[in-house]
């Protein structure tokens, strides 16, 4: 058997595909191949029409995409979604694609769909639901980061605490009042004796970042992220960090800093009132689809989902909440806590494997 790791530009998600193909890869019945897509310009942020095709890939710069077919895609992300139904297309619908994440467009179009606690989507037959993304930290290579960057962080004051800045993204804007946000913190902890180092990711927008660069309080630490870096502290921060402050946006950098079973605060993002409205339909969607085990919630889940009301979401709010109750995560501004790591990975990526086999009935 054979299958592909269609992979785009966005690291997080890369690492969810990667779980997946790395527990496959353990297996004798299985050879596992990566296949990464280049964006062309236009739709490197742009929202192509989810279908099955390739015209919003630069195929100079992407990998090879030719038969022999696998047997098994395995993706995430709306642009290379469009790859995998690209590929099943061409194998006469015998390839299997595995859409890791929030199925952007009919979710049915996917022989499994892997939803972790923050999407939001109908009970389908084959939508499997999970605890929390399937991204794992390298835990060898932060340990290497952070020996690396410790005489280098070592001057400055403790505590040190990391702020790890996201984006905007529906609901959430990333206006001044998020940054204003953000700034008090940083002067607090700078008025403490602690040291606020922050640094900004590929989402944040330029104008924010150098906002937040010129109003940082004297003693602060700022690092703008640029994608050919050699110095990026985010690994560092992650393994030497008091504490880190992570903006609400930013599922992947949470999950991340609480596996490693680092004090997690998060920033919230602010939303209008277009915002608001789009944080009740998700809670909405929430509501009707955690209850859709009782027939009459069924019926109404299945016309909510029909109707493309809320085919499927990513309920931030509920994302946070459900941390916070764990006690993986505390409210932005108080002390930090101890938390406790998060464990069920493991236990996810056997459930996605056992699907997976099931799409591959033994003929005898």
């Amino acid at each position: 058997m054979r299958a592909w790791l269609v992979l785009g530009d966005k690291a997080g998600d890369n690492g969810q595909v990667r779980t997946i193909g790395q527990a496959l890869r353990q297996r004798s019945d299985w050879v596992v191949e990566e296949r990464r897509v280049e964006m062309l310009p236009q739709w490197v942020k742009g929202k192509p029409k989810v279908e099955a095709s390739l015209h919003h890939l630069d195929l100079a710069r992407s990998d090879p995409l030719e038969p022999p077919w696998p047997d098994l895609v395995v993706t995430i992300g709306r642009r290379p979604s469009m790859v995998a139904l690209w590929i099943k297309q061409q194998s006469g619908g015998r390839t299997r694609i595995v859409r890791v994440g929030k199925p952007t467009g009919r979710a049915e179009r996917f022989d499994l769909v892997v939803a972790s606690s923050e999407v939001q989507v109908p009970p389908l037959p084959h939508v499997l639901k999970i605890g929390l993304p399937l991204m794992q930290v390298d835990a060898d290579a932060v340990a290497r980061e952070a020996e690396a960057w410790r005489t280098r962080l070592a001057p400055l004051s403790r505590p040190l605490i990391g702020f790890l800045v996201g984006g905007a993204t529906g609901p959430y804007r990333f206006d001044a009042r998020t940054v204003d946000r953000l700034l008090e913190q940083a002067r607090r902890i700078r008025a403490e004796g602690g040291t606020p180092y922050v640094t900004t990711s590929r989402r944040t927008a330029p104008e924010v970042a150098r906002r937040i660069e010129a109003e940082l309080p004297e003693g602060c630490v700022f690092f703008g992220w640029r994608p050919d870096a050699k110095d990026n502290p985010y690994r560092a921060l992650l393994g030497l960090a008091d504490g880190l402050i992570v903006t609400g946006d930013s599922i992947s950098m949470i999950v991340e800093v609480a596996r490693l079973g680092k004090p997690l605060q998060i920033l919230p993002l602010s939303y209008g009132k277009a915002g608001r409205l789009d944080l009740w339909r998700r809670a909405a969607a929430r509501g009707v689809f955690d209850r859709a085990s009782r027939p009459v919630w069924r019926h109404v889940g299945d016309f909510v989902y029909g109707s493309g009301l809320a085919t499927q979401t990513r309920d931030f709010e509920a994302f946070h909440a459900m941390l916070l109750r764990r006690g993986t995560a505390c409210r932005l501004g108080g002390p930090f806590l101890p938390p406790r790591a998060l464990s069920e990975g493991d236990r996810d990526v056997e459930r996605v494997l056992a699907r997976i086999d099931a799409l591959f009935p033994d003929p005898g």
